[in-house]
């Protein structure tokens, strides 16, 4: 099974949802409960990401964890890889069923970093290596051990063969 799920619809923004998918008053009716659970699980979330990028910035050299640290979603963790191509580390952590994004959800399916990147002042070299985790509340820390465990050796891998890595 996969580990994390990033549903993307292509060539659209995040917050871009066919009408089919908008929610109905049945859930509505019971938004005061999810209201309710929301602090709790963005706490849980946030504690699950902060330490999944405490590894990551750990165990591999020359990453950023990109955004604002005080003030983001409790669910996203973007991350940029100096040197690397984002797409083969997608492919490669695919070999273990981990899921995740590349660049920004406003660029999908474009080779080009996005405008979102590009005004965040991330380099070239690092925006084209960036990917994005997303997270819910049914993900584990051990899940995000295991992401981070298999994550090093892949980065080392990739830039061990990328002609612009020099070690840092």
């Amino acid at each position: 099974s996969h580990r994390f799920f990033s549903a993307v619809i292509r060539n659209a923004c995040a917050g871009a949802v066919p009408r089919t998918s908008l929610p109905s008053s049945d859930w509505a009716r019971r938004a005061p409960k999810r209201k309710k659970n929301l602090a709790s699980e963005s706490a849980t979330l946030a504690r699950l990401r902060d330490g999944f990028e405490k590894k990551l910035l750990e165990t591999i050299p020359a990453i950023t964890v990109n955004g604002d640290l005080d003030n983001r979603l409790p669910n996203t963790s973007s991350v940029s890889f100096t040197d690397i191509e984002g797409e083969s580390i997608l492919m490669l952590l695919d070999q273990y069923g981990i899921c995740a994004s590349s660049g920004s959800a406003c660029t999908t399916g474009s080779l080009e970093p996005s405008h979102v990147m590009r005004a965040m002042q991330i380099p070239y070299n690092a925006a084209h290596g960036t990917i994005r985790f997303s997270l819910s509340k049914y993900n584990t820390a051990e899940e995000l051990d295991f992401t981070a465990e298999k994550l090093a050796p892949i980065i080392a891998r990739l830039r061990s063969i990328s002609p612009y890595w020099k070690e840092k």
